[in-house]
């Protein structure tokens, strides 16, 4: 059967330059803040802190910093993309030491009020901003969505699984060439079909493409796309196929469906950050997260996978974190090992 892909992933160029660290008013010259006298505050992306995926993680790994650590946390919710800005300024305006922006989406809005506030650090995930006073905080999302992409290859039945991708850019492709890859790597004969949302905050479309897919024959659906991705597993519990879910393990949202999730450590990579910080090491620049390094993997909840399947990605894990498997991020390097295939 010949493999085909649906509405083929858009692949650009990532362009990653590392900085110098720059000052912050986290130091002094007599050495860091107390951390009970540190603030820092979160701005969600339009998904919401409550999406079960993206953005709950990064607050989850920002209430634990809090916890643990004795630093003062708070996040704003931005419900259109308007809010991107003033809720940063609203940070600024507050004096908070790290200010943290969960996804590209708020790129443009977190690299205009770092360079009007050279003095105040800033993290933002998915995006790269080459400014001194910025960390970007990246995930090997191809690594982790490969895993996940080799247990839909082995558990269809149908030979034929599902996509959809909350909007299509450079990061969140590295999530389809992933999942891609590794179904075709355990099932040669599988078809994907891929759609893509444009949006990562409305359920509504996600389940209605999800149907889409199902209905064209998928049994396995895989949705990389924030809240978009709760319509998708609710469509897949209403047809008695699985879901795959992504960022954190969604297996809670409904247990019998969910077959395994692609985990990306937003909750550690933003704790990490914190850490940093307290411990006045906090640079600008690019600090990347791979398997290798705990910052992604598959979900730790395993009881819709049988017992071969489970010691086949554990095979997978160590040639990847060995080196021996490079999962392809991009169009490039997906057609330079698998062909054209769309």
């Amino acid at each position: 059967m010949r493999k085909k892909m649906l509405a083929a992933l858009l692949a650009v160029s990532m362009v990653a330059s590392m900085t110098a660290c720059g000052s912050s008013k986290s130091e002094s010259t007599d050495g860091a803040k107390e951390a009970s006298d540190l603030k820092i505050g979160l701005i969600t992306d339009v998904g919401g802190v409550n999406d079960g995926s993206f953005n709950q993680s990064s607050w989850e790994g920002l209430e634990r910093a809090g916890e643990e650590l004795g630093v003062t946390v708070n996040y704003l919710e931005s419900a259109t993309d308007a809010d991107y800005k003033p809720n940063i300024e609203t940070f600024i305006d507050e004096d908070y030491d790290l200010i943290i922006s969960v996804g590209y989406m708020l790129a443009d809005a977190t690299r205009e009020a770092a360079e009007a506030n050279p003095d105040t650090k800033f993290a933002i995930i998915d995006a790269t901003i080459d400014l001194p006073n910025v960390t970007s905080l990246m995930f090997k999302a191809e690594q982790a969505s490969y895993l996940v992409g080799y247990v839909a290859g082995l558990t269809t039945k149908s030979n034929n699984i599902g996509f959809v991708v909350g909007m299509t850019n450079e990061t969140m492709n590295q999530f389809g060439y992933g999942y891609c890859a590794g179904a075709i790597d355990a099932n040669p004969d599988v078809t994907v079909q891929q759609m893509n949302a444009n949006s990562f905050a409305d359920s509504a479309t996600g389940k209605s493409m999800a149907n889409a897919e199902i209905t064209n024959g998928a049994d396995i659906v895989f949705q990389a796309a924030g809240a978009t991705g709760l319509g998708v597993i609710e469509a897949c519990q209403e047809a008695g196929v699985y879901a795959i879910g992504v960022d954190s393990d969604q297996s809670s949202i409904a247990p019998d469906t969910v077959l395994t999730s692609a985990m990306k450590r937003v909750d550690n990579a933003v704790y990490e950050a914190v850490q940093e910080l307290i411990d006045g090491t906090l640079e600008g620049g690019i600090k990347s997260f791979d398997l290798a390094a705990g910052g992604v993997d598959i979900a730790p909840t395993t009881d819709n996978l049988s017992k071969d399947v489970l010691e086949k990605i554990e095979d997978a894990k160590k040639d990847i974190i060995a080196g021996d498997l490079v999962v392809p991020k991009n169009q490039e390097e997906f057609e330079e090992k698998y062909g054209d295939v769309y």
